[in-house]
Formats: C-alpha cells, structure tokens, sequence
C-alpha cells in the first residue's frame, strides 16, 4: 500500500507532551495493524481518532493505554504520568451486586488502593463524577438496573474518577441514545479544561465536534492528521 503524505498538524509549543509514539508498528498474528505511526499527544487538548474497521484505531488506542508493545519503534509515556482507559460499552455480570457508586469508586483504586479505605475527598471526586455524567441520585442503583446508555455513563464517570492525566477512550457512544452521546461530548470538553490529554477513536459527529485534533487511519498508517479551526 502506497504512503500517503501529508502535512502533520502544529500543536502550540506551550502545551507540554504527554505521551509521544515514533515510527512505531505492531502485528496482530503476523498481519500489520500499526505501520511505522509517529504522533505526539498534548495535555490541555482532545485528539479524535477515525478510520475504517481495521484501520488500527483500537491497535493504537491500546498502545497509548500501555496494554501493548510495539514490534518495532517506541511509546514514551512520562515518569508520572497517569493514564485512564474508558472502553465500549463495559460488560459486567448481572450476578455481581455492583451499584452504580461501587462502579464509579473502582476510580479511585489507582489513588486509594484496595485495601485503604477512601477518603473524604475521593467520595467527592465519585459523587462529582457521577454528578457530571447526569446520574446523581442513582448512586444506589444497582448496575444491571440500568438501560445501556446510563451504564455506559456510569463507565464514564469511572473514568473520570481516576482523574487521570491521559484519558483515553475508544468508541464510547456507539449505539447510544443521543441524551448519552451529548453527555459524553461534554465529559471530553470537561477534561481537556482541566488539563488532561484526551484521546477518543470515535466516528460520532456530535464527539467529533469537540475535537481540536483529528486523526485518520487508514491501513495501520495516519493519512491525516488536522488541527480543528
């Protein structure tokens, strides 16, 4: 497959890097699924990824997550630096006797540990999550008493429980209610504000909207990668 050029996007030297991939590839069963994907993502900014199923989204998704290593090239994630990993549409037994605040407190674990009790500052960092994500007065209700989409919610405001420095999400609205896909713009809009690193693979307009970065991929390589006006 020929290499298309393109022009790489220019991020404001002011924002600093937080995670930083170069010439990296990586082979699922012996087939290419990133080849040779160089990018830097910043703090302070929302990073959209797209492409056709197969393109690598998730491959890389995966990669900023830390949950795989390159074949080839290297992902250099700063000493320090906390990543939190929302996934699509989490699927949690109906057996456990979860409640939507149990969810969102497994957040705070990465802070909190197992055996430590939370304080009081991580039950407000769970009750404003929860809060955000339009679901105060649920914090009792049990999981498997939820639609899809305020599971998905709920999933969400975990994520953002962990108060992460890179947040990464990957396709967090698809087949959702329209009320939950604003909701999660929103989260996205929210934690660029407070200065973390957000990477979505998404190919939902209302997410996309919120982008100020767009990638595209095509093949396991980036074809483009634009700044948003």
């Amino acid at each position: 497959m020929p290499l298309v050029r393109f022009r790489p996007a220019r991020i404001p030297p002011t924002q600093h890097a937080s995670l930083v991939l170069d010439e990296v590839w990586l082979d699922h069963d012996g087939v290419d699924a990133l080849c040779g994907v160089s990018l830097t993502v910043r703090r302070g900014a929302v990073t959209a990824i797209s492409g056709p199923n197969g393109s690598g989204k998730s491959t890389l998704l995966a990669v900023l997550a830390g949950l795989l290593v390159p074949r080839r090239g290297t992902a250099t994630l700063p000493q320090g630096v906390s990543t939190a990993l929302v996934v699509q549409r989490s699927e949690v037994s109906d057996r456990l006797p979860l409640t939507v605040h149990d969810v969102v407190s497994m957040g705070r674990w990465a802070e909190a540990g197992l055996l430590r009790r939370l304080t009081a500052s991580d039950r407000r960092t769970i009750d404003e999550c929860i809060g955000i994500v339009g679901l105060a007065g649920y914090e009792g209700r049990p999981l498997r008493a939820l639609s899809g989409g305020q599971r998905q919610r709920v999933f969400l405001a975990q994520g953002l429980a962990r108060r992460a420095d890179v947040v990464l999400l990957d396709e967090p609205t698809t087949g959702l209610d329209a009320d939950t896909r604003a909701v999660a713009a929103e989260v996205l809009v929210a934690e660029k504000a407070r200065g973390a690193a957000v990477v979505c693979v998404s190919h939902d307009q209302v997410v996309l909207g919120v982008a100020d970065r767009m990638i595209r991929l095509e093949g396991g390589r980036v074809v483009s990668d634009a700044v948003q006006g």
